[in-house]
């Protein structure tokens, strides 16, 4: 097992501040904050990712919107407890903050400017679901169980594609797995009984890259994603 848990969870982003800072807790005294980024794609669209960051981090009034920063940290998550029910949270926990440089030029993601990319070392806790969209593409919805210091674990929902879904259809619970993806949101209309409707945001990984980590002849059996899914 692996116990560096840096190692475990590891995000960069790049992107925009695109909301003010809403107080989120309090801990031994220490302030934290979210706000929301925008980080954009390959395909010219954005995913806006919610970052928690403690006000020791950085001057809290100069983390204004439209400011572009680099965010350096882990992809967590929680459990909210909401109208007697109990719902998954994530967010971005930042470790390092910076400015970018130049703020009047336009964040440009290309081949070589990876503006979103997490790394996480986990265990599927729940078996892999399987599925084909309308036109024939292939997912898997995978939720990893992710070790973090002090007996605690993120849970972290990641989606596969192509052959990387076909590869994860057949995985046991308890299978210990490296993912390199990024996050990605997007929104959903949830449905209630009464026949009306919400609007909500969900986050999950986007997997580029997954391979299995056998413990027993440190052997990797690596499958490689099939096609850019940046465009998506």
């Amino acid at each position: 097992m692996n116990t560096n848990y840096s190692d475990n969870n590891h995000i960069v982003l790049v992107g925009k501040v695109t909301s003010d800072k809403r107080f989120s807790h309090e801990i031994y005294g220490e302030k934290f904050y979210i706000f929301d980024l925008s980080v954009p794609r390959l395909s010219g669209n954005a995913d806006i990712i919610p970052v928690t960051v403690s006000e020791r981090l950085l001057t809290i009034d100069e983390l204004t919107i439209d400011k572009k920063i680099i965010v350096e940290g882990q992809f967590r998550s929680y459990n909210s407890y909401e109208n007697e029910k109990n719902r998954l949270v994530l967010t971005v926990f930042a470790k390092d903050v910076k400015f970018v440089e130049n703020q009047e030029e336009e964040l440009q993601v290309s081949k070589d400017f990876i503006s979103n990319e997490v790394t996480l070392n986990g265990y599927i806790c729940k078996k892999p679901i399987y599925r084909q969209t309308p036109f024939g593409r292939e997912i898997s919805d995978i939720l990893l169980a992710v070790n973090r210091a002090y007996n605690k674990s993120d849970y972290i929902p990641c989606i596969a594609w192509g052959r990387n879904a076909r590869f994860c259809e057949n995985m046991q619970v308890g299978t210990e797995v490296k993912i390199i993806g990024r996050v990605q949101s997007r929104t959903y209309e949830k449905k209630y009984e009464d026949g009306t409707a919400q609007t909500k945001i969900a986050y999950e990984v986007s997997v580029s890259s997954l391979e299995i980590v056998n413990q027993e002849d440190n052997e990797n059996e690596k499958v490689v994603v099939e096609e850019n899914q940046e465009a998506m």
